[in-house]
């Protein structure tokens, strides 16, 4: 189940898109200033983002092109949802990294189908194999390998340590990675990544230690990390 975050002032609007969000099985949370939204980002990355470009405190803009230079954020989709309706400033948005763009008053039934295409997309940019010091992962071939010995892992232990390696060298929550491979957002089932992590570890033998245990935060993949 796929988060989307909402940043946008107008409650009504936050409102239209929070509920056919949900409507549609998406995890949605909103937010009606940058602040907020930036301090959530420090813990769960979403899946993608509603941006509106009129905001309170910071304008969308300025919120794209710091999501694009930051290397945890920077494959994020964000789809600009705006008042503006000139081509230039769809043209800005887009410059500065937005993905896609929505004029306001829109549909519903569009809104949504801009969500699905992105999320789409997004999903088959990610590259086939994955490489993180002496880990290989193909995807395509479903097969794991470490120091050149082929890796059994479950189906689950396998879409962790992918979700680890298409995020090298960023730490994930302990939420963001619930939510991403158990697509739920559970409280107090933090041991469940615990374990997971633990025996995955174990299946990669001398390469586990390339997995990084972040205290009080969550785990990042490297290849040069040491197991603590």
């Amino acid at each position: 189940m796929s988060l989307i975050y909402i940043v946008e002032d107008d409650q009504s609007i936050r409102e239209i898109e929070t509920i056919a969000l949900k409507n549609s099985n998406y995890m949605v949370q909103a937010f009606d200033r940058a602040s907020t939204f930036y301090e959530k980002m420090e813990s769960i990355l979403p899946d993608l983002i509603l941006l509106d470009i009129m905001l309170p405190d910071e304008d969308g803009y300025k919120i794209v092109r710091h999501l694009r230079r930051d290397p945890r954020t920077r494959r994020i989709p964000v789809i600009m949802v705006t008042a503006k309706t000139t081509e230039i400033d769809m043209v800005k948005g887009l410059d500065d990294g937005a993905d896609d763009f929505i004029r306001k008053p829109f549909s519903v039934m569009e809104l949504l189908s801009r969500v699905r295409a992105l999320l789409r997309r997004a999903k088959e940019d990610a590259p086939p194999q994955l490489k993180v010091g002496n880990i290989l992962l193909d995807h395509e071939r479903h097969t794991v390998v470490a120091h050149d010995e082929n890796v059994v892992l479950t189906l689950k232990e396998y879409e962790l340590l992918r979700y680890l390696m298409m995020n090298e060298n960023i730490v994930l929550s302990r939420e963001a990675i619930m939510r991403a491979i158990w697509g739920t957002d559970f409280e107090g089932e933090s041991r469940t990544v615990d374990m997971h992590i633990k025996t995955l570890r174990q299946k990669l033998g001398d390469c586990g230690r390339q997995i990084r245990t972040v205290r009080g935060v969550g785990y990042s993949i490297g290849a040069d990390l040491i197991l603590e």
